[in-house]
């Protein structure tokens, strides 16, 4: 029992015709194919965006180590005055 198989698809196309009738299939198939075809250019979209972005952090990660080292070195009282300018939750 894995899928519809040709009798469902059968079926629900003769029910798909009584309920909205002939004249109105065709422009539910296109409202269904321009939904589609949005999510997937959205969807494109948006994974561009993270390969950006995780390119920029590749490029980023060498200037990261540097500051890190220097935070290494600095003192413990710094830390603790950065840890005071925060706003309270």
């Amino acid at each position: 029992m894995n899928g519809i198989g040709v009798p469902g698809i059968i079926l629900l196309v003769i029910l798909a015709l009584l309920l909205f009738g002939p004249n109105k299939l065709p422009e539910l198939g296109r409202a269904v194919g321009r939904t589609f075809r949005e999510f997937k250019d959205g969807a494109r979209d948006i994974i561009a965006e993270d390969d950006e972005s995780s390119s920029k952090n590749e490029k980023a990660k060498p200037l990261a180590a540097a500051s890190n080292e220097e935070q290494a070195a600095a003192p413990a009282t710094s830390q603790s005055t950065t840890d005071n300018k925060r706003l309270p939750e």
